[in-house]
């Protein structure tokens, strides 16, 4: 990806990472797969073990979100992540290749190299976790992103979407993409 962030459309590019939360009853891992184009988080998963099916789940996810949207092909769309073994897994790679989806891999050790998704986990930690931490359970944690995830694409103004939500300013690309062919084709 050489550190290129900024697509022209949804589904060109998709970013992942998982972080980290302390809870009073152990970690819980947090992974979230984000579209490059307008920062919304399309999928995303919490568990209590960072394995291949924790990443696994959060591209579920984003496929399913497509999906409902009207987006069954998603074949040319790069998914890009880092080189831990959840990502580079067997079953992760797979599931990529069966939807279509192009795999890329940062550099080892370079977190520049994603910083696209670390600065979403790094809004998350400052915005939903430590300001409204203790932490208690794994259930407390996965509810409240839930809610955070929420309003992070549909209420959050966000600089690189012109200060809109960024489902908001997605929505505004399909709006404008979808009605000008039709336009092309009116017989006045």
């Amino acid at each position: 990806m050489q550190r290129q962030f900024c697509p022209e459309a949804p589904n060109v590019l998709w970013v992942a990472d998982f972080t980290y939360v302390s809870t009073w009853s152990g970690w819980v891992y947090v992974a979230f797969v984000i579209d490059a184009y307008a920062r919304r988080i399309v999928g995303w998963r919490t568990a209590t073990t960072m394995t291949a099916q924790l990443v696994l789940d959060a591209i579920e996810h984003a496929i399913w979100t497509r999906q409902r949207e009207g987006i069954d092909d998603l074949s040319g769309l790069i998914h890009h992540h880092d080189r831990g073994s959840q990502y580079t897994s067997i079953a992760f790679t797979e599931r990529l290749v069966d939807a279509g989806i192009d795999a890329s891999i940062g550099a080892t050790g370079n977190s520049y190299d994603n910083a696209l998704a670390e600065s979403i986990n790094g809004l998350y930690k400052t915005e939903l976790i430590k300001a409204q931490g203790p932490w208690r359970t794994v259930d407390q944690v996965e509810v409240a992103t839930l809610e955070w995830v929420d309003w992070f694409n549909h209420r959050r103004l966000y600089e690189h979407c012109g200060d809109l939500p960024p489902a908001e300013y997605e929505a505004l690309y399909y709006r404008d993409h979808r009605t000008q062919p039709v336009a092309e084709f009116s017989n006045s």
